[in-house]
């Protein structure tokens, strides 16, 4: 499966072996086994060596991922070399604020690098490090991003909304992919459908989550609709090239080129 198509991104503790084998029944896109916040300092050198082991094994097909800790971390140095020698699709990197963060472990561990956006710089910067060499996608970090801005836990996104565009935006122009960030409340399913209607309807191609329960949710909304896919599959039938009728609203070859990406991400998840 492309980045690109990837719904539901869950973040799981490379701590936690039971998590890790769950994982492989799951019905989410990508898998990301977390050695930054998810794991105290004394289980580092644990984790990497069970998230590598786990990579060995793979993931029944779903996309598989890493996510190392900060360069300013000790372990920094040591994760990427043996993510480098690992089965890991994509390594993620958190708190990128420079375009050379993402040099530096791209060329390390020789994988493509999600580089995670969580502070007003990085916002900023968001532009230069999509166009990074070795940059395949961003992640929203919108936890630490909230306390960067100074925006208290219980507001809503409105705050967020500025960033959220521009790291949009950044991504699109490099042609990589976007994802959104985290919902912290576990038992608010209503919260969590507004929150990833909103985040589709912001360009992001789907949405990064902390628990199995959430992969639904995040795979209905971010997934292609089945109506969608029929109205697509009618418009590609009809057009004949330029600009013409269909269905009472004018198409041209943006509408069809939209309707085969439709339903390429439609045949990609199934």
């Amino acid at each position: 499966m492309l980045l690109r198509h990837a719904r539901s991104l869950l973040f799981l503790p490379a701590s936690n072996p039971r998590a890790i084998a769950k994982a492989r029944s799951l019905p989410c896109d990508m898998v990301i086994l977390d050695l930054e916040d998810a794991v105290p300092p004394h289980a580092k050198q644990a984790a990497l060596d069970g998230a590598v082991e786990a990579l060995g094994e793979g993931f029944g097909g779903r996309i598989a991922a890493v996510r190392i800790n900060a360069e300013d971390a000790p372990s920094h140095g040591t994760e990427m070399v043996a993510v480098k020698g690992s089965a890991a699709d994509y390594v993620v990197l958190p708190k990128v604020e420079r375009a050379g963060q993402v040099k530096d472990v791209f060329a390390v561990t020789g994988k493509p690098v999600i580089a995670m956006i969580e502070s007003a710089r990085g916002v900023l910067a968001a532009p230069a490090i999509a166009a990074e060499e070795g940059c395949a996608g961003l992640f929203m970090g919108n936890n630490d991003l909230r306390r960067d801005l100074g925006i208290p836990p219980s507001a809503d996104r409105a705050g967020l909304s500025y960033a959220m565009q521009a790291v949009v935006l950044a991504a699109r122009a490099a042609g990589i992919a976007v994802f959104d960030g985290v919902f912290n409340r576990l038992d608010d399913e209503t919260g969590l459908e507004v929150e990833c209607a909103e985040g589709h309807a912001l360009g992001f191609d789907g949405k990064t989550l902390i628990h199995p329960g959430q992969i639904p949710v995040a795979n209905q909304i971010f997934g292609p609709d089945a109506q969608a896919v029929a109205d697509a599959r009618r418009l590609i039938e009809a057009a004949t090239g330029g600009a013409e009728r269909f269905e009472g609203r004018m198409i041209e070859t943006m509408h069809v080129e939209e309707a085969r990406a439709l339903i390429a991400r439609a045949d990609a998840v199934g």
